[in-house]
């Protein structure tokens, strides 16, 4: 149940059409992880946050560079070279102090990734890297887990739904060579200040649709936008195992 102060903190969210108390109240009920506190991480830690899911975890052991603060808004000059997850959680408890943050001061590998995960309702990709994409692909598919996929890079992004509904589709549907994408490794490291914030922002909207049962879901579907044409579209992803 929602208190006062919540119906009142909430409320724009609950007087949508067709969204009401109800849907705030599996928002409040939610458990959702993000992995990676960076560029995407900023935006969806302090969206998740603001929209009162219950319980946020984050996973990063990076710390603050000046270099981080054209994109990752979570974090001010005066913390320069201090942990990103301290920063973040201290951030994100006054954002909103109805809110658990369930900090993770690690990289997500194979020895902690399953123990990580185990808990939460739907996982957040937030990741500048394949390797670690394809690990939370794989444990999420292990947990029967969902995994919301996000990535930018220069002016262009994209995300998607994986693992989630009956025979969904997962990463590697849509990145099947992984020795070939590793090997490349992540060569352009430019992005656009306000992309993150666009790609992240609609990773969130995603969790959202998906813990509400609200709204059409991006299942089996890969978004991309490009910041320099304004240009967006819709690729279906098939399903090539049956799980």
């Amino acid at each position: 149940m929602l208190s006062e102060q919540e119906k009142e903190r909430y409320n724009r969210q609950i007087i949508i059409p067709d969204f009401g108390q109800e849907s705030q109240e599996k928002i409040k009920k939610a458990k959702v992880i993000v992995i990676g506190v960076g560029g995407l991480g900023s935006i969806i830690s302090l969206y998740l946050v603001a929209s009162g899911v219950g319980v946020v975890g984050l996973v990063d052991k990076d710390v603050v560079s000046i270099s981080n603060l054209q994109r990752q808004v979570l974090y001010r000059e005066d913390e320069v070279g201090l942990s990103k997850l301290n920063q973040a959680k201290q951030t994100l408890n006054r954002l909103n102090s109805n809110v658990k943050i369930l900090p993770f001061n690690c990289f997500l590998d194979k020895s902690n990734a399953k123990d990580i995960i185990k808990d939460f309702d739907i996982v957040i990709d937030a990741t500048d890297n394949y390797q670690t994409r394809y690990l939370i692909n794989d444990t999420c598919l292990n947990l029967n887990k969902p995994f919301i996929y996000g990535s930018i890079g220069d002016t262009k992004g994209q995300l998607a739904v994986f693992n989630y509904g009956e025979n969904p589709s997962c990463y590697r549907d849509l990145f099947p060579n992984q020795k070939e994408l590793e090997q490349r490794g992540n060569v352009n490291k430019g992005v656009m200040g306000v992309l993150p914030a666009i790609v992240g922002s609609m990773e969130v909207n995603e969790a959202i649709k998906m813990i509400t049962n609200k709204g059409e879901i991006l299942k089996d579907t890969l978004f991309t936008i490009d910041l320099s044409t304004n240009e967006t579209m819709k690729l279906h992803i098939s399903p090539t195992i049956k799980r």
